[in-house]
């Protein structure tokens, strides 16, 4: 791969998507016990309240207060791995592109929600068949070594996320977590299950096939892979400064307890939730029987990647037929796994069926965001209230027949668009004519999705050949014709970028776009958003950072939950370009420049110009 900076991030996740990556792990284990809740839907969001002045806390701390940064080499190695410890924070950056900041605004505030995103948790198991880690031949950045330890990651957040009180600059606490899609990497049914069950609270075993030992690229001998139990293999990634481990596969199946979140969380679908892989043809019957057998393929002749890579990147194999040549093909070269039913493929209708098992509700709502009315037409798109006059919209930008790219089907942007209406009394048509609806109450409007607007292209979908598609200019073009939408909050890139809408002639037509970096990628990160009404025309969405829990400084004698969780952090920051691209100040990485992390995002008030 010729780019590894932000940059060309959307390559590297070409490559990635064909890897199957994304992560099973030992989740960590801060607290082994599920707490009790009732399942019942949580009460109305509080009226808007005076804002009090941030606390920074030592435990749930934001990265306003510290940062995971490089500490100099550790292990040493031709790559010279470098090790993480804890850093100065982030400041807050005021981005005016939309309207300029009046003073004294902090004084006249009024705190409207608060809220946590997440995104990207890639919930993977690793020794599923139909990983294609063989993809790693076309470059060492198609593999993560820290494919592992996602669950240890995640767990880590969740206990972060339960541990920040209020918000850092409105006081108020968070309402509920929004999680942004890719919430499972190979749309397998036992990843779904560890995302259910590490959101809502529960044990999770993030192991696959033989339940008493590990079987998949990491024991395979190859040198291709990270191998951290053979101290005596000179791996690629141990020659770039990896250590040895002994006790590593052992300790990342073992099983642990997620704590689950306090709040109410939802759930918004990516591609990966919706094909496995990210972009393989779903339900189709080779691979539906290949995943749950027992051969698992590791290596394939250097034309054969060359080809499926070329074909994911262009997109001109929905039916993944390069995929399904090479499988049987090579067959007698894969190595022999325990198969396992657990990794079955899922539908779209169980997807959201799982959802609405009283099993999963944790703190609630019923459903997370979707509703038995949803399984009518395996519709993943609903709107709910985030707090008091301030209205959710969470999109499904999928793919269905196998694509990583996103994009809205008319039938779907037809109802944004009415649910749009329904909370605006001031619109403009698509001639940019004023509209007025006397019978629409004002509320401010937060998109939700997966997909960026970059990734959003239009092609035809063969799962809904009829129905034509539509791109993310035109998503753009939509919600700048109602004042009253305020931001669209996404993932899928990998990287913290914040990017304003600004309309060329109208300024309350204007609205930001928040895109937040992944947790299975470094810096894994999410993301608190408080929305304040300034009490002069504008209003302000303050956008925070959090890390894991997990310490940053990490122990590798400590292979325990929580010492997995922070090796997990260090093993992504020492991915191929990542740690040189952060340390050399050519650019930012992924973390994104600091308009992209901590801000203040200004917008004109609807109605107000």
């Amino acid at each position: 791969m010729a780019r590894t900076g932000p940059g060309s991030a959307i390559n590297r996740r070409h490559f990635l998507l064909t890897s199957g990556a994304a992560v099973a792990g030992t989740g960590a284990a801060w607290a082994l016990v599920p707490r009790q809740r009732q399942h019942t839907t949580p009460p109305p969001a509080p009226a808007p309240e005076p804002v009090r002045r941030r606390r920074p806390a030592p435990y749930g701390a934001t990265t306003l207060d510290t940062t995971a940064r490089h500490e100099g080499s550790g292990t040493g190695g031709t790559g010279g791995y470098r090790r993480l410890g804890p850093g100065p924070g982030w400041p807050l950056v005021v981005r005016e592109e939309l309207t300029a900041p009046r003073a004294g605004r902090q004084d006249r505030r009024t705190a409207l929600a608060c809220f946590v995103q997440l995104t990207d948790l890639h919930l993977t198991d690793v020794q599923s068949p139909l990983r294609t880690e063989f993809m790693r031949a076309q470059g060492p950045g198609s593999w993560r070594a820290q494919e592992a330890l996602t669950a240890a990651g995640a767990v880590a957040m969740v206990d972060q996320i339960n541990a920040l009180g209020g918000g850092p600059h409105t006081g108020r606490p968070p309402a509920f977590v929004m999680s942004t899609g890719d919430n499972v990497d190979n749309n397998s049914s036992i990843e779904l299950e560890w995302f259910l069950t590490a959101l809502s609270g529960g044990r999770i075993t993030p192991n696959t096939g033989d339940p008493t030992t590990y079987e998949g690229v990491q024991n395979s001998g190859l040198p291709l892979f990270w191998h951290p139990e053979e101290a005596g293999l000179r791996d690629a990634d141990k020659r770039r400064g990896l250590p040895a481990l002994p006790g590593f596969l052992d300790a990342a199946i073992r099983p642990v307890t997620s704590p689950g979140l306090r709040i109410p969380w939802y759930s918004t679908v990516g591609n990966h939730d919706d094909l496995p892989g990210g972009c393989l043809a779903p339900a189709d019957p080779l691979l539906s029987a290949y995943v749950t057998g027992s051969r698992k393929l590791l290596t394939i002749p250097e034309a054969d990647v060359a080809a499926y890579a070329r074909a994911v990147r262009t997109g001109d194999d929905p039916a993944s037929e390069i995929l399904k040549d090479i499988l049987p093909r090579y067959a007698s070269k894969a190595r022999t796994v325990t198969p396992d039913e657990g990794r079955r493929m899922f539908t779209p209708h169980e997807y959201l069926a799982a959802h609405l098992d009283p099993k999963y509700t944790g703190p609630g709502p019923v459903g997370h965001g979707y509703t038995e009315d949803s399984l009518d037409g395996d519709r993943m798109y609903y709107a709910f209230e985030v707090a008091e006059n301030v209205i959710g919209i969470s999109l499904d930008t999928t793919y269905r027949s196998g694509h990583y790219e996103g994009s809205l089907g008319t039938d779907q942007l037809r109802w944004l668009e009415r649910t749009l209406a329904a909370h605006s009394s001031r619109s403009y048509d698509a001639d940019g004519r004023l509209v007025r609806n006397a019978a629409a109450d004002d509320a401010h409007v937060l998109i939700f999705s997966h997909h960026n607007s970059p990734a959003m292209k239009r092609r035809p979908d063969a799962f809904r050949r009829e129905e034509p598609r539509h791109d993310g200019a035109e998503l753009i073009a939509l919600l700048s014709r109602f004042p009253n939408v305020l931001a669209w909050i996404n993932g899928h890139s990998h990287v913290n970028r914040i990017t304003p809408h600004a309309h060329p002639t109208t300024p309350h037509r204007s609205f930001w776009e928040i895109n937040t970096a992944s947790h299975v990628d470094y810096p894994h990160h999410a993301r608190v958003i408080e929305l304040v009404d300034n009490g002069d025309g504008t209003l302000s969405l303050l956008t925070t950072l959090i890390e894991s829990a997990a310490p940053h400084r990490t122990d590798f004698d400590d292979l325990s939950a929580v010492g997995l969780a922070s090796l997990y952090r260090e093993l992504s920051y020492n991915a191929p370009g990542v740690a040189d691209a952060l340390t050399s100040g050519v650019h930012e990485g992924w973390a994104g420049a600091p308009r992209d992390r901590n801000t203040e995002l200004l917008v004109t008030a609807a109605g107000r110009s």
